[in-house]
């Protein structure tokens, strides 16, 4: 049995992100996943006994990873309007550090073939949880989960991917959706 080298585990996986994002799912085969990592094709398969199974493998990683920091970053210490900052935030802190790992997330989250296959994401289920915490404590409205989390998801993605217009300008319009979020959300608007 071959030796794993993180090295070339994560070789492969920034290929298969930049394939993927270059070339789509479809068009990202082993043998260039292999070539753009420096790596046999044989050494691909000595991490993941299938192309699906490794995108699935690094999509939940990579899924995971923007939960745990979003969720790294908001805790119950916060005023009302600083959770939602907070979520927004972060969300947005994270897009804007790791443009192509978000972009793979993104585009693998909108493939129902792949993603239909992966089971629950825990850090999405805990965020659930939290949004369903702060309902319960009337900290924001009694909305439906999926309409909140659309309405923090959506606008933070179109201004992150907005590359028509300065940083400082997706900051600003960042910011005025932040009070839009809030005032749309919270209970109390204090």
């Amino acid at each position: 049995m071959r030796k794993r080298d993180d090295e070339k585990e994560k070789s492969i996986k920034e290929a298969v992100v930049k394939l993927t994002l270059e070339e789509g799912f479809h068009g990202t085969s082993i043998s260039k996943i292999a070539k753009a990592a420096g790596v046999s094709p044989a050494t691909v398969y000595t991490y993941f006994d299938s192309k699906e199974i490794m995108l699935q493998v690094i999509y939940r990683e990579y899924a995971e990873e923007i939960c745990r920091f979003v969720l790294s970053r908001v805790h119950y210490g916060m005023s009302n309007h600083q959770l939602i900052e907070g979520l927004i935030g972060s969300y947005y802190a994270y897009i804007e550090a790791n443009q192509e790992i978000f972009s793979f997330v993104d585009q693998f989250s909108n493939s129902p073939s792949l993603v239909g296959s992966c089971s629950e994401i825990d850090g999405y289920t805990k965020i659930k949880q939290l949004v369903a915490d702060l309902k319960h404590r009337e900290i924001i409205k009694d909305y439906h989960h999926e309409n909140i989390l659309a309405m923090i998801v959506q606008p933070v993605k179109a201004i992150a991917a907005n590359n028509n217009i300065t940083r400082t300008e997706r900051s600003e319009l960042l910011q005025e959706m932040i009070e839009m979020i809030k005032s749309t959300l919270l209970v109390n608007e204090k």
